[in-house]
Formats: structure tokens, sequence, C-alpha cells
């Protein structure tokens, strides 16, 4: 079961730095005026999201650790292995939300009429 949430987390993870690296794409295609207000917020912002990235994935992996530590007897911290599964999956969660929430304003913004 671990390795299924593994798996889906690396699946979104690769769905998310993709959508990253398309925002920032789309930053670098506006006009050289607007490209100067917003090129250090949307290389800002892309670098934020980057960091929230590997942050959750540095969770999953210190929660699957302590998982296995546990399952091999090495520690008897059942407690604090499923806390730190529990925050890991909140912040998976919470990052899809924020990912979501970028997607639709750039859609929003696509559909605007010039």
């Amino acid at each position: 079961m671990g390795y299924e949430f593994a798996s889906q987390i690396g699946a979104s993870k690769a769905l998310i730095e993709a959508d990253a690296m398309n925002i920032t794409a789309a930053a670098g295609m506006m006009t050289p005026t607007t490209a100067g207000m917003a090129g250090t917020a949307g290389s800002g912002f892309a670098s934020a999201m980057q960091d929230a990235v590997r942050s959750v994935d540095a969770m999953q992996h210190d929660a699957s650790q302590r998982m296995e530590a546990v399952d091999s007897g090495q520690s008897d911290d059942l407690v604090g292995a499923m806390l730190s599964s529990q925050e890991a999956s909140l912040s998976f969660s919470m990052l899809m939300q924020v990912r979501n929430k970028v997607v639709g304003a750039v859609e929003d913004l696509i559909k605007l009429p010039l």
C-alpha cells in the first residue's frame, strides 16, 4: 500500500513540476514591458512552487523511512510514524489544492478577451 501511495505522489509531483514549467514558460512569452514587471515575480513563484514540491517530497520520504523502521522493528515509535505519514498526506493534499487553484487561474486568464 505504501508503494502505491508513493507512486501516486511521484506521478502527481511530475504533473506539478510540468505545470510549474508551463507557467514559467508562459511568463517568458510576455511583452518586454510586462516581462520587466513580472519577470522576478514569475521566477519567484516558480521557485516557491519547486521548493514546496521538494518539501512535500522530503516529508513523504521521511514518513516512508519512519514506517519502514517501525515495520522492520528498528523503531517502536508507531505514533510518530503515523503522525509523519498524516502530515505528509495533508501537505500533499494542500499542494494539490494550490496547484489546482493556480491552473484554474491560468485557464481563466487565457479565456480573458484581449
